[in-house]
């Protein structure tokens, strides 16, 4: 078995696929190399003497620069490796586009709704306009659980705490994102929780709603109602009773959209989940699906990839406008662009954002970009597209559903049991995380690192995610978990 990872030719640093001990010998082509230190699982060390200055190369690209000279042997980390990356820069389109086979399309067990659409469950969702009947929308959501019945699969509520003394933009993205879950396929019915004193209330939501199906879409006014308990289980009945009669059929996989993310990374998430997750994006696609990469700050050191796998320049300006906005959010709050990675990152052996990012964007696969998306916005073109969002995991996940996602993958190397709105697949990148955490995890590509193929793993992954969107549930669902989360970034009044 191999006990280190050296991932591209050009590479100077190569991964420890175990712990490694110092004065342990290693062969490196037709050389030795002898470990000066002691090496962690998931961290670096270094193939060649790297100057003070000098580029960190891994993925063939460089990570940043050596802040001190570095012996071959050495561990590469914080200590002595920082990142090279500048605030807004410049982008130049150069296309580089790999061709999309077309692969038979599979189907799932799936749900189809009025309007053509489809769904992976036939929940309950009851969405409160406003934090302050956050409380009402758990309860009722507790007391509904009796009714559930025929292919309901749950009855959840999504407090969150907006929808009030907000303003401009903040508002406007609470609204959008509240109307997107109402219209999610994903719900066969949904109670809009009002208070009725709020600036983001039904009246104005319903703006936001478009037209919908009366039957499927019901509306309470707390300060309207007498007894607002009693009056919104009244509306819940009449939405099981409705949401029931829809069932599970044949639906093509074209229609299937999933959102790609990625949280508590690791030094073998960019060699096992997020590769693998993008072999499967790959897939999907081929069948005519639509695959959703967002978390932009971690594109941050990788964008050029993404930019020149643009399908044309209208996309790449987007893409390009897409990352200087959030590189302005981030100056605008006199907030350092590459405050990251986060305390876990570093120590599962990811040293700076470029690392972090190379390793991220493996998820999208390497098919063209068909979309771009600000936040809160639908998705409308199938194949790849790029959505505007932060890295925080619920902020992102939420995002993603919002945008359309029937599922969430999400790859970890350090584990997180939460949820959002859709099915969220937690994908290991060690089997140690899965092993140790099967209440949390739900696919491992751990066994990428003992040999297993790249092509079975994302095959089985496949495979999976069918299953999930025929009706299988997730860790996190067994758990009952339901999470969502909105991008705050203005003032509270």
């Amino acid at each position: 078995m191999k006990t280190f990872l050296k991932i591209h030719p050009n590479d100077t640093v190569a991964v420890a696929l175990e712990p490694l001990p110092g004065k342990t010998v290693l062969c490196i082509g037709p050389n030795s190399l002898t470990l000066k230190e002691d090496i962690p699982a998931g961290h670096k060390f270094a193939l060649l003497p790297i100057a003070q200055g000098e580029p960190v190369i891994k993925y063939g690209f460089p990570i940043g620069h050596a802040t001190q000279p570095i012996s071959p042997g050495s561990w590469v980390h914080t200590h002595n490796l920082k990142t090279g990356l500048e605030n807004t820069v410049s982008y130049t389109y150069r296309p580089q586009l790999s061709p999309v086979p077309s692969i038979p399309a599979r189907t799932f067990q799936g749900f189809r709704r009025s309007g053509k659409k489809a769904g992976v469950r036939n929940e309950i969702w009851i969405i409160p306009t406003v934090g302050c009947v956050n409380n009402v929308a758990t309860a009722l959501a507790q007391k509904a659980q009796a009714y559930k019945r025929g292919t309901v699969d749950a009855i959840a509520a999504f407090p969150h705490p907006y929808g009030c003394s907000q303003m401009g933009g903040d508002q406007e993205c609470t609204r959008q994102i509240l109307a997107d879950l109402v219209n999610h396929p994903n719900a066969g019915g949904v109670l809009v929780l009002g208070l009725g004193c709020e600036n983001s209330g039904v009246d104005v939501l319903k703006t936001y709603i478009g037209p919908y199906d009366e039957n499927r879409v019901k509306f309470l006014v707390c300060q309207d109602a007498e007894n607002e308990l009693e009056e919104g289980l009244a509306l819940l009945r009449e939405l099981v009773s409705y949401a029931g009669g829809f069932h599970r059929e044949p639906i093509s996989c074209s229609e299937l959209i999933v959102g790609l993310k990625c949280g508590g990374s690791d030094g073998f998430s960019g060699i096992t989940a997020n590769p693998v997750t993008g072999r499967f994006s790959d897939s999907l696609i081929a069948m005519g699906g639509t695959a959703i990469l967002t978390e932009v700050p971690e594109m941050f050191g990788a964008e050029t990839l993404l930019m020149n796998r643009c399908a044309d320049e209208t996309l790449f300006e987007k893409t390009v406008t897409l990352i200087n906005d959030f590189k302005n959010y981030f100056t605008a709050h006199h907030q350092t662009v590459y405050e990251n990675p986060s305390p876990g990152n570093k120590k599962g052996g990811i040293s700076t954002l470029e690392d972090k990012s190379l390793g991220c964007v493996q998820k999208s696969g390497c098919t063209p970009v068909r979309g771009v998306l600000p936040y809160g916005a639908p998705v409308r073109d199938r194949g790849l597209n790029l959505l505007s969002a932060p890295g925080n995991d619920l902020v992102a996940s939420t995002a993603l559903a919002a945008s359309g996602a029937h599922i969430v993958l999400f790859t970890t190397g350090r584990g997180t049991p939460f949820a959002c709105p859709v099915p969220t697949v937690k994908i290991s990148s060690n089997t140690a995380l899965y092993t140790h955490k099967k209440n949390w995890i739900d696919f491992d590509c751990g066994p990428l690192t003992e040999g297993k193929s790249l092509s079975l793993l994302a095959d089985e992954l496949l495979d999976f995610v069918l299953r999930v969107a025929g009706g299988q549930k997730v860790k996190s669902e067994e758990a009952g978990f339901h999470d969502m989360a909105i991008f705050k970034q203005g003032v509270t009044l």
